[in-house]
C-alpha cells in the first residue's frame, strides 16, 4: 500500500474529558486531518518539540533519546502509523545505521515527539485515513471515518475507569484485573499503575 505523508498541525485540548488532548495531523497533499487522542505528558513533549524557543533546563526523555541516537550515529528515517485498533494507533520508527535499517515499535505519541526532534517525516496508510480522518473542507468537526464519532466514543470509554480509580477498594479483584488489561492495551500506564498497586496490596 502507498504511504500518505502527514504534517503535524499541533495539539488541541479535548473538552470532553479533563486531561485529554488531540494531536492533529494533516495529509501533506490533501485536506484530511487525522486526530489522535493523547495524554497530558505526551502533549507536553510534542508541544515542547514544536516550539523551538522553549528550551527545558534539563533534557527530557525524548531529548535524551535523540542525544543517544546522535552519539551512536543512528538516524530516524521516518515514522509510520501502520495500525488502528479500538481507537489506539500503532506506529513504527524506521531507523538506520551504517546503511542498515531497523524497525522499532513505538507509541504513536512517542514516535511523533521523536520525529519532530529528528525532523523525520511521518506517514500512514489510506485505510487508516479512511477510518479515522475528517475533512477540513466544509465542517472541521465532521469526521469522514466509518465510525464518525470514534474520538467521542474513545473518550467516553475512559470515563468509567475514572470512577473506578476513585474507589479502588470497593472494586473486586476480577474487575480490577479486567480494567488493568484494558488500560495496558490503551497505553494508559499511569492509571494502570494505580490498579496494579491496589492488586499488590491485596496479596
Amino acid at each position: 500500500m502507498d504511504l500518505i505523508k502527514l504534517k503535524i498541525i499541533g495539539v488541541s485540548y479535548t473538552q470532553a474529558q479533563t486531561g485529554a488532548y488531540a494531536l492533529i495531523l494533516s495529509e501533506d497533499e490533501g485536506n484530511r486531518r487525522l486526530p489522535i487522542v493523547i495524554g497530558g505528558f505526551e502533549a507536553e513533549a510534542i508541544t515542547v518539540g514544536l516550539e523551538n524557543d522553549i528550551v527545558p533546563p534539563r533534557p527530557s526523555t525524548h531529548d535524551l533519546f535523540i542525544s543517544l541516537l546522535d552519539r551512536f550515529e543512528i538516524t530516524i528515517k521516518q515514522v509510520i502509523i501502520h495500525k488502528l485498533v479500538d481507537g489506539v494507533f500503532f506506529s513504527s520508527l524506521i531507523c538506520e545505521r551504517d546503511n542498515i535499517e531497523e524497525i522499532i515499535d513505538a507509541r504513536t505519541s512517542d514516535a511523533i515527539a521523536l520525529a519532530i526532534r529528528f525532523d523525520a517525516p511521518v506517514f500512514t496508510y489510506e485505510n487508516i485515513m479512511k477510518k479515522a480522518s475528517y475533512s477540513d473542507d466544509n465542517n472541521v468537526n465532521e469526521p469522514q471515518a466509518e465510525d464518525k464519532n470514534w474520538i467521542k466514543n474513545f473518550i467516553k470509554e475512559q470515563e468509567p475507569k475514572e470512577d473506578v480509580l476513585k474507589n479502588l477498594t470497593a472494586t473486586s479483584s476480577k474487575d480490577l484485573n479486567a480494567m488493568l488489561a484494558k488500560l495496558v492495551k490503551s497505553e494508559s500506564y499511569e492509571a494502570a499503575a494505580k490498579i496494579r498497586d491496589e492488586l499488590s496490596r491485596r496479596k
